[in-house]
């Protein structure tokens, strides 16, 4: 086996184990999200500036959490591309 094809599949896999990583973990930090929204909601003592700050904080934590994705899919797109040459 060539070297070029061993380390298609080491990025290969690692791919396929971030992608599985990120999955995992979006799937925690959305289960924390839904857990933080009932907490806010129950919690009647709170001022609506701190509901919407912590609204804020979460759509940001999610923008930035997508955008990273899109960056390392960009970045394996790019390693593809060098393999196929």
């Amino acid at each position: 086996m060539d070297q070029k094809q061993l380390l298609k599949q080491m990025v290969e896999f690692n791919q396929a184990t971030f992608n599985n990583t990120f999955q995992a973990m979006s799937m925690l930090q959305d289960q924390f999200e839904r857990v933080a929204q009932t907490a806010v909601d129950q919690a009647s003592w709170l001022p609506e500036d701190g509901r919407k700050a912590i609204e804020e904080w979460a759509k940001a934590f999610k923008t930035g959490r997508e955008d990273f994705k899109a960056y390392v899919d960009e970045s394996y797109k790019k390693v593809e591309a060098f393999f196929a040459e």
